[in-house]
């Protein structure tokens, strides 16, 4: 009996020991910038890894020690604001005309070659520069493409990529659920359309006195300024359709110059449709089936 009393008490020590590690182990991270279970000091909540791709700058701001001290910024003085303010009929109309208008939208790979004028495409970049970012941050490049022979640089390298990504990368039923839209790797749009925006997201950003300054939510920003690009795309009567070429962002970003704290989030080919262009015939989800009220 008193054997087994003392391997009862062994046991119990040993599955203890066994939980505490666990628990160590759940709340330590695993690697930079990554954590299991809660946050602690040195994790990055604000960062998505799920959309890290080999762009991603390899250097930490934490590690290298050439990061901003953020209390060293100026605080942003703050100025009076307000907003026009519309009779209920007014606000019921203009909700309705801009649902119209950006119901309208759809995604065109047939594009007309005919020039577009380039004040508008500076002020539609304009209007996407106008969304909300992580701390003010402002993490976008917008890298607009008119010259032809980069244009169809453009082109060979993602149709190098995407016929790999048909083939192999990509799986069956993907490759099946583009097929019903008629989709392939054969792009011609990039060299047919007049202007290509590609945007790309800043991982962090570079001060002048050469210290990088951390970018928050730095993917979401963008990805929210992407769509008030299309809305004003929308806006002017252009069409685009939004193109994410799968591992072409490292090609792409030495093609145009860009530097290692960008990556390649969104290519857009720009202009007008063409006179023979069509479109698949989809339906939108009904209002009841996106939203709930509580």
């Amino acid at each position: 009996m008193a054997l087994l009393s003392v391997l009862a008490v062994l046991l119990c020590l040993v599955i203890g020991f066994m939980l505490v590690k666990s628990r160590e182990t759940e709340t330590t991270p695993t690697s930079p910038g990554k954590t299991k279970g809660w946050p602690t000091a040195g994790s990055r909540p604000w960062m998505d890894q799920d959309l890290q791709d080999d762009t991603e700058a390899t250097g930490r701001e934490e590690e290298d020690g050439d990061c901003v001290d953020s209390c060293q910024e100026e605080d942003h003085p703050h100025v009076p604001f307000s907003s026009p303010r519309y009779p209920e009929e007014t606000m019921l109309e203009r909700s309705k005309d801009l649902y119209t208008l950006l119901n309208q939208r759809r995604s065109v790979r047939f594009i007309s070659p005919e020039p577009v004028p380039r004040e508008v495409i500076d002020n539609v970049i304009r209007t996407a520069g106008t969304a909300p970012s992580g701390a003010h941050t402002e993490p976008w490049t917008f890298v607009v493409v008119s010259d032809p022979e980069t244009k169809h640089r453009i082109r060979q390298i993602v149709e190098e990529e995407e016929e790999v990504n048909y083939r192999q990368r990509m799986g069956d039923m993907w490759v099946s659920d583009l097929a019903k839209l008629r989709t392939n790797w054969v792009k011609e749009y990039l060299d047919v359309a007049p202007y290509l925006v590609l945007i790309f997201k800043q991982t962090y950003g570079i001060l002048p006195n050469g210290k990088k300054k951390t970018h928050y939510y730095n993917e979401i920003s963008v990805s929210i300024s992407c769509g008030i690009l299309l809305a004003a795309l929308q806006n002017v009567g252009l069409v685009t359709v939004t193109s994410t070429p799968l591992n072409c962002g490292p090609k792409l970003r030495l093609l145009l110059k860009r530097p290692a704290n960008e990556k390649l989030l969104l290519l857009l080919p720009v202009g007008y449709p063409a006179s023979d262009a069509t479109v698949p015939d989809l339906k939108r989800k009904p209002l009841h089936d996106i939203m709930v009220h509580i």
